[in-house]
């Protein structure tokens, strides 16, 4: 079943191009799956104290068709779609109107946080009703280039405002942080973004951001 709510997207939600943040589609995206978490019987906080269980994010891939603004009335709508053994999977969409703002899909992982052992979605006692998946122009299977050469862009350290209740940067807070070390002019073509999650950046950790450049025909070489 596709759950979805309304927002009027806020000025604090706009960059230098007075567009809608990466950032903030992904915090928008979130936020309503939350909210469909807790309308089947549980929130976050409650499946963390009283379960002792977490989900955490494996992979995400978003695609984004038109800039939003600020000041606009969109539905942001989540579901869950069928899942393979500990890999838990739901899709969201953007929309303005009858416009596809944005579609994404994501993988997620459930722990229990005492092991830190993956358990199965089921555990949690959700009864979700899945949707096919949402489809997304971003490819799920990028890889590097042998050739390409990674170099350090500079360096982040993890701190108060990057913080969720797991004491780690949120997986929301990941575009605005790479964003930052990408040319504005870059930042502005941006259509869509592919983030592989393999190990939590706790506060005080200090990242070495890396990069390379790669043209469209390496990729379509890969």
């Amino acid at each position: 079943m596709i759950f979805s709510e309304r927002f009027t997207t806020k000025w604090h939600d706009t960059d230098a191009m007075r567009r809608v943040r990466i950032t903030q589609m992904l915090v928008y995206m979130q936020e309503v799956s939350n909210h469909h978490m807790a309308s089947c019987g549980m929130t976050l906080d409650e499946l963390r104290d009283k379960k002792g269980l977490a989900f955490i994010l494996s992979k995400i891939r978003m695609s984004v068709y038109r800039p939003l603004y600020a000041f606009e009335d969109i539905t942001v709508q989540t579901w869950t779609c069928d899942s393979r053994g500990y890999a838990i999977s739901r899709s969201y969409r953007i929309m303005r109107g009858e416009e596809v703002i944005a579609d994404a899909d994501s993988t997620w992982a459930l722990i229990d946080i005492r092991s830190r052992e993956l358990v199965k979605g089921e555990v949690c006692g959700y009864a979700f009703e899945n949707e096919p998946p949402v489809e997304v122009d971003v490819s799920g299977r990028f890889k590097l280039p042998k050739d390409a050469s990674l170099e350090s862009a500079g360096q982040r350290r993890i701190v108060y405002s990057d913080l969720d209740y797991n004491m780690h940067m949120n997986n929301t807070r990941y575009p605005d942080m790479l964003c930052d070390f990408i040319p504005l002019e870059d930042v502005e073509n941006i259509k869509g973004v592919f983030l592989s999650y393999v190990h939590e950046a706790a506060f005080g950790d200090v990242l070495d951001v890396r990069h390379a450049r790669v043209t469209e025909r390496t990729i379509s070489e890969r």
